[in-house]
């Protein structure tokens, strides 16, 4: 199989012949690939290929035919609705979000991955969540463990699903994964080696939920307009698994305004749900989830289980992943109930929001009755991973909770390393966007300001080459630096640099991340590739814990 990839992709740098993307079947979203299944102990692993072409795609695409007009061809091959906004995006066969990948637990994972892309645009697919143990050049970041995919050629990632748990994949070049280059990663186990399984019934790869917030234009054009000008950077709308209602079209037969359909999920009466929620935001937009009418039995965080937890809504960040278990209990009268996904912090600007549809069995056809406004999705009652809040009888932050996996030894009272990295949007004249001597930030209006996201007062460069390759190729000296070894006065003018801190081998490293805030009351996750941390307590300026 991957001779055949590598040759037929050869014939079609060669000699363009774009039919065989038909014959590998690099248009498929694997929803029947044979890994789809349910693990079990005892049984072989599989070999789990496929095969992904990049390009630069369009909503509502000729492909799409009367979409929303007829909502059936909404659901034709090669149509991507989203929100009813037509506009550019980047596809992964042809799909927001890409194919899925669902595996068990050892599988190994072998993807082809053919770039498409337009104006030579380099690229690189990172599988958010998978640690890489052994295969750490298959991370896919690009500039670090790897060199850019290439327009027209290929690359084939291949590792094993070491980490179970609901995952994601997402292009780690540029701003890609923005533009629609994302799609779900979820590594289940066998139902014994399940702690949560007692209390669900399914566990279906149709339940997977991707939300985004989701701008209606290409986010290069955007972002060139908010970094060099007072261009708008706020989301908005969003998506849920690639689909949403925003943009009205008006039926040239009735008269009507007619929108793009709603992703929907069905549920039977009676029967317990394991349903995975992934955020692959794009700006400062935590999203409220929840569902009507419903509590959600949270139950893992970002792969790791943890004590179940009632709530009745989460704020799931982006690169978070929740996963929760609805009880379809509601049968007295069956119902359609609206499924929620609300942004707040940058997204309340524009009041982002998007609906997906909840579906009993049984229930009249048609879409729920309950009011569709942003207002509707503020969700009352307890909610998990509050914003900028401390804890409360209703806000529940992620501390508080019970992780089921053990102490290991690592966890020691002192560690081998200490390091405080403090966050900030910083006033400081950043050439990349005020030049000091042509547009410094004290010529130009407050709202042409653009301030610079930094870590110590540096700003992050990436080496010349990946370093976890070509080390050899980097000159250390003139490259790395971090808030120790900089000789300038980085609060005063713009430092950057390859941000290194050095640790050694075995080392218990603490990391104690501080948001200074002193411009804006941002709020970003932060994560760790390759590795898994645990949060040992969390603070505020005031001393006040959030315990």
């Amino acid at each position: 199989m991957v001779i055949t990839w590598t040759v037929a992709a050869f014939i079609l740098c060669g000699c363009g012949l774009t039919t065989a993307l038909t014959m590998l079947d690099s248009m498929s979203d694997y929803v029947n690939h044979p890994c789809v299944r349910q693990c079990e102990e005892g049984i072989p692993n599989r070999r789990c290929e496929y095969h992904w072409t990049l390009e630069m795609y369009y909503v509502l695409s000729k492909a799409c035919y009367d979409c929303p007009f007829n909502l059936t061809d909404c659901s034709r091959p090669h149509c991507v609705p989203a929100d009813g906004t037509s506009r550019g995006i980047l596809t992964a066969n042809r799909r927001i979000p890409g194919p899925g990948i669902q595996v068990c637990h050892g599988d190994e994972i072998i993807v082809n991955v053919y770039n498409k892309l337009e104006n030579s645009q380099g690229t690189s697919i990172h599988w958010h969540g998978l640690l890489q143990r052994g295969s750490q050049y298959m991370d896919g970041t690009s500039m670090v463990t790897q060199c850019p995919i290439t327009t027209h050629s290929t690359f084939q990632y291949r590792f094993t699903a070491k980490d179970r748990g609901t995952h994601f994949w997402h292009s780690h070049a540029g701003l890609q994964r923005a533009d629609g280059l994302f799609g779900s990663l979820i590594v289940r186990q066998p139902p014994s080696h399940d702690i949560h399984s007692p209390l669900y019934d399914f566990d279906l790869p149709e339940h997977v939920i991707i939300v985004t917030d989701w701008l209606n234009e290409l986010v290069t054009s955007r972002f060139a307009s908010h970094h060099h000008d007072d261009g708008d950077n706020k989301a908005e709308s969003m998506l849920i698994n690639g689909k949403g209602a925003f943009t009205p079209h008006t039926d040239p037969t009735t008269g009507a305004r007619v929108f793009t359909p709603y992703a929907d999920f069905t549920v039977r009466p009676t029967f317990r749900y394991r349903f995975r929620v992934i955020s692959s935001g794009i700006m400062n937009c935590p999203i409220q989830f929840s569902i009507d009418n419903h509590t959600l039995i949270v139950i893992a965080s970002d792969g790791g289980d943890f004590d179940p937890i009632i709530v009745d809504s989460f704020n799931i960040f982006s690169g978070e992943r929740f996963d929760f278990i609805l009880i379809a209990d509601k049968t007295e009268e069956l119902k359609n109930y609206w499924v929620r996904a609300r942004g707040i912090a940058d997204c309340s600007v524009k009041k982002s929001q998007q609906l997906a549809v909840l579906r009993y069995t049984g229930a009249p056809p048609g879409l729920p009755e309950l009011a569709t406004n942003y207002e509707a999705g503020n969700r009352e009652g307890i909610t998990l991973n509050p914003l900028n809040a401390r804890a409360t009888d209703t806000l529940v932050s992620v501390n508080l909770l019970n992780s089921t996996e053990p102490d290991d030894d690592s966890l020691k009272q002192v560690p081998d390393k200490r390091f405080y990295l403090a966050m900030d949007f910083n006033q400081v004249d950043n050439f990349h966007f005020h030049h000091p001597g042509l547009y410094p930030l004290k010529s130009v209006i407050q709202g042409k300001h653009l301030y610079s996201p930094q870590i110590n007062h540096i700003s992050f460069s990436s080496t010349a080459v990946p370093p976890l390759t070509q080390m050899k190729d980097i000159d250390e000296d003139a490259t790395f630096c971090n808030n120790e070894t900089v000789q300038e006065q980085c609060d005063k003018q713009f430092c950057e640099c390859s941000h290194r801190l050095k640790v050694a081998l075995n080392d218990v490293v603490e990391l104690i991340i501080i948001d200074e805030g002193l411009l804006f009351n941002a709020n970003h996750p932060m994560h760790l590739h390759g590795y898994k941390f645990r949060v040992v307590g969390m603070d505020r300026e005031d001393n006040r814990r959030l315990e």
